[in-house]
Parts: C-alpha cells; sequence; structure tokens
C-alpha cells in the first residue's frame, strides 16, 4: 500500500442506533491510520446521527434511499480510494492496505453471522456468483477508486448490480478472498428460505428489465 493513499469509509444509516456505536468503533483503526469515515444518514428518528457525531469524521444528510445517501457521502469524500460499507457489516484485519493495493474497484468475499445453518451456504453462493458475472452486492463492501466512481443509480434497489454492470465496463473487480461479516438479521427475521427465494425472484426480474420501483414495492411487502 502507497501511505501517501487515503480510503474514504461511506456509511449509510437509517435507524441504527442499536448498531452505529459498534460499527464505527470498528473503524476506529483506520481513522488513526488517517482515513475517514463519514456517515451519511437519511433521517433516522432514533439519534443514530446524534451517536455517530463522536464516532466519525462527518456525518451528513441527504434524502431517504442507500444509492442517494452513498452518493452525497462520495462526493464530500476526500480520499482516494471509496469504501461504501453497511452498518452491519465488520471489515477484515488490515482493509486498508487490501482495498488500496488494487488498481480499480471491487469487493471482499463475506460471512453471513446468524444461527441458520443455511447462512452459510447463503454466503458461498453469493462469493461464487459474484466471482463470476463480476458483480457485487452491498453486503460485501463495495470500494472503487473515487476519480472512477461513475455514482450509484439513484434507483430504489438494485443499485449495487446497476453499479457493478457500469464499473465492469472499466474493467474486471478485484473480488478480494479476505471475508467481511454482515449480520444475518433481516434474512432470519423474514425466513431464510424465503429471503433467498425473493431475492433470487427479485434479481431474475430485474435481469428482465422490470423497473426496480416495481421490485421495491415486492420487497418492502
Amino acid at each position: 500500500m502507497d501511505a501517501r493513499l487515503t480510503l474514504s469509509v461511506v456509511v449509510p444509516t437509517l435507524n441504527e442506533a442499536s448498531a452505529i456505536r459498534a460499527a464505527l468503533e470498528a473503524l476506529a483503526p483506520l481513522r488513526a491510520r488517517g482515513h475517514e469515515v463519514i456517515v451519511v444518514d437519511g433521517g433516522s428518528t432514533d439519534g443514530t446521527a446524534e451517536l455517530a457525531a463522536r464516532l466519525c469524521d462527518r456525518v451528513l444528510t441527504s434524502p431517504r434511499g442507500r444509492a442517494v445517501q452513498m452518493n452525497t457521502g462520495a462526493r464530500a469524500a476526500r480520499g482516494d480510494m471509496l469504501l461504501f460499507l453497511h452498518a452491519d457489516t465488520r471489515l477484515p484485519p488490515g482493509a486498508d492496505a487490501l482495498i488500496l493495493d488494487c488498481p480499480a474497484w471491487g469487493r471482499f468475499d463475506v460471512d453471513i453471522k446468524g444461527r441458520h445453518p443455511l447462512l452459510r451456504v447463503v454466503a458461498c453462493a453469493m462469493n461464487l456468483r459474484s466471482r463470476l458475472t463480476g458483480i457485487a452486492t452491498g453486503d460485501q463492501a463495495i470500494f472503487v477508486r473515487r476519480a472512477l466512481f461513475p455514482g450509484f443509480p439513484e434507483i430504489p434497489l438494485m443499485e449495487d448490480i446497476a453499479l457493478s454492470r457500469v464499473l465492469k465496463k472499466i474493467g474486471s473487480p478485484s473480488c478480494l478472498r479476505e471475508r467481511v461479516v454482515t449480520s444475518g438479521r433481516r434474512w432470519e427475521a423474514h425466513g431464510v428460505l424465503r429471503t433467498i427465494f425473493l431475492m433470487w425472484r427479485l434479481r431474475l426480474l430485474y435481469f428482465f428489465g422490470v423497473s426496480p420501483d416495481t421490485l421495491a414495492r415486492k420487497y418492502s411487502r
């Protein structure tokens, strides 16, 4: 890693008061090494922004929507590389060096933390699919050189897939085998099998041209 290069971590939040402290404390070693952490809040009503203010470099606000929030953070970022990180995802040790050694863009492999044994299968399938297709998901902690970042398409769902398609025209992603660990809470809350089938269905519909607005309504139901 070139010691002169820096990383900007963009964390979109919405009502993450129960998780934001641990998320930002986990990023403290990166800040100590000169990287910045930007939280972009989409209108939380539980004090997320206030809790985050003491544990990051900047808290920004934007209209609600993960793509909109991440673009807001990217515009304010000063680092050479942008890393988009969910509040319930933890980076592996030395993630900054791994990211800054990559030429253009990429993602990590992922582990999904939870009680259900199928979550390990889900994570393996996500990692394999991503490696074969060059498409990254938000759970895999997407990163990209700031100078190459075109902005997330500001759509209500599938923004990570849409961004990957654009970035693939620049070059293949760096698929890092080091693993981020993300929470399986949404899988377990809604049923692991049900969520698997839902996500595959939504991806298939998106592939065949169904609009993200329609998919978002199906997802919210």
